[in-house]
């Protein structure tokens, strides 16, 4: 005969919860928290959550989700608590939100949420968002302060004025899927060019417009600044001064405005935004790297419109052909520039591998676009330098990747000497 405890098994403990006005209103959450947790998570009013914490049973939960949308505003006060009371007590916060103000977004990721994800949700992303919270964080390394202030050339500030002479270059960076390396293209070519010549180098930026996972900073081994979120709040009164000073260099060469400290929606900056921050790095630079995010956003115009080349990386797979294709399909609907577009072939066939190359020919063909640049596969010396903070040039000098972009470079510098030589 089964025992009590088989037919009557113990219920599997409560890991996560909802936090909401009402879940109803968010029911691809609901699909998506069963199909994370199973039966392991339960839904929890604002008010109940604040009570919650304080009982035995919120032991054993890993995270919350707060499911708000602009209807919450109102009680914006409230899910403040929420979030702070859930940080106090060691719970991971997740916030979902569906068409909330950004400087709400903003008030509730530096109380402590996490990690942000839009409403509806993406496909994946809840399960994305989890994984993050559930993987262990780096180990804290003690250093020697005094050490750390001589070891780190690469946080200083600009020294130069901004005096607004210059009409710099603007060269976007769009990766086409994820994980096709245009962070590391963006930042090593920004590199190539500020160290391109010893003694009369250009002045180089690389912008980081990617406001949720941005990683030009970790990159190049640079905190992200607090200044840049202030910035983006309010353009219209910043001057070029303020923009320049908000900067961080790396290596003295190298200028760079990172993404925010904090996770936030693309959309928290507008069209005019951009198109002021753009305006006053062209005015101050020789060249204007720009790192987009993969998402196509309302101000990813204004981008292609300011940009003189508008670099898109792909690689030789089925995902990249069918997001080139439905790229180019966007631009030429909406009438926009898209002859602007320059297609870089990231990890392309080697010299002897001419199945590759029949490949890539074929895959260029298909789409009805040139492969202007092919950028050979670096190996694990790109991932090394980018976990050291380097630029290939300081790691890897001799690397394919390196030599391919550094010959780029050469050929942007050149082609914007001749163009500056017939104006004058």
């Amino acid at each position: 005969m089964a025992s009590v405890a088989q037919l009557h098994p113990e219920p599997a403990p409560v890991v996560a919860c909802t936090v909401s006005r009402d879940v109803q209103n968010f029911d691809l959450l609901i699909e998506d928290m069963e199909s994370e947790l199973g039966e392991s998570w339960g839904d929890l009013s604002f008010a109940d959550a604040l009570a919650f914490f304080d009982q035995p049973e919120a032991g054993s939960l890993e995270f919350i989700a707060v499911a708000v949308d602009a209807e919450d505003e109102i009680d914006l006060p409230l899910i403040s608590s929420v979030v702070t009371a859930a940080r106090d007590k060691g719970i991971r916060v997740i916030l979902v939100a569906d068409q909330m103000s950004p400087a709400s977004l903003h008030q509730l990721l530096r109380l402590g949420a996490e990690d942000f994800v839009p409403y509806p949700l993406p496909e994946g992303a809840l399960h994305d968002a989890v994984e993050r919270l559930r993987r262990p964080a780096a180990p804290q390394v003690m250093t020697d302060p005094a050490a750390t202030a001589t070891a780190s050339p690469a946080q200083v500030q600009p020294s130069f004025k901004a005096k607004g002479d210059r009409d710099g270059v603007i060269l976007p960076v769009h990766g086409l899927a994820g994980g096709v390396g245009s962070t590391s293209f963006a930042v090593n070519l920004a590199w190539e060019l500020a160290t391109i010549s010893r003694t009369d180098a250009p002045r180089v930026c690389i912008i980081d417009l990617d406001f949720q996972f941005g990683s030009v900073a970790t990159y190049l081994d640079l905190p992200r600044r607090d200044q840049v979120f202030e910035i983006l709040s309010d353009t219209a009164s910043i001057d070029s001064d303020t923009f320049v000073q908000s900067m961080l260099t790396f290596n003295e060469k190298l200028h760079v405005f990172t993404s925010p400290a904090d996770m936030l929606p693309l959309d928290f900056a507008t069209a005019d935004d951009i198109n002021r921050v753009l305006g006053m790095a062209r005015a101050n630079f020789d060249f204007v790297i720009v790192d987009m995010p993969k998402a196509i956003v309302h101000w990813t115009e204004t981008v292609l419109s300011q940009a003189h080349v508008y670099f898109a990386l792909i690689e030789l797979d089925m995902r990249s052909a069918q997001n080139a294709l439905r790229m180019v399909r966007a631009l030429k609907a909406e009438n926009l520039p898209h002859e602007k577009l320059r297609f870089a072939l990231n990890r392309a066939p080697g010299f002897t591998d001419l199945s590759g190359k029949s490949r890539a020919k074929r895959l260029a063909e298909s789409l009805s676009i040139e492969i202007e640049v092919m950028l050979p596969d670096g190996g694990k010396q790109v991932t090394q330098s980018n976990d050291h903070g380097l630029p290939l040039a300081e790691n890897a000098a001799k690397n394919p990747l390196r030599k391919e972009i550094q010959k780029l470079a050469k050929q942007i510098s050149d082609l914007n000497k001749a163009v500056e030589t017939a104006r004058k």
